[in-house]
């Protein structure tokens, strides 16, 4: 493993994805580190099989979604397939 990481400072989440992307065995390392030291309790829950899904949206919410997930520096289907899933999950807690 290499000796001390020195993370880079980020002016925006993008170029930090940007980054994290191009340097997948920090993320290794930084694995292996946090499971040595027993920081790792269990692997997380991969989920099943995903399905395809046609919805409407008003052109205003897309075009909002498509620039935060730009901001993030991640895909906006994904950006909004992440928020769907925290609204259902918050949902099914309170149900």
């Amino acid at each position: 493993m290499a000796t001390k990481l020195r993370m880079p400072g980020f002016k925006s989440e993008q170029e930090e994805a940007a980054w994290w992307d191009a340097h997948p065995e920090v993320i290794t390392e930084l694995f292996l580190k946090a499971r040595k030291e027993g920081r790792i309790k269990r692997l997380p829950v991969v989920r099943g099989v995903t399905k395809p899904i046609t919805i409407r949206m008003p052109v205003a919410d897309v075009e909002a979604a498509q620039e935060i997930a730009q901001r993030r520096g991640v895909p906006y289907q994904t950006y909004i397939k992440g928020l769907l899933h925290q609204a259902l999950e918050r949902e099914r807690k309170f149900s």
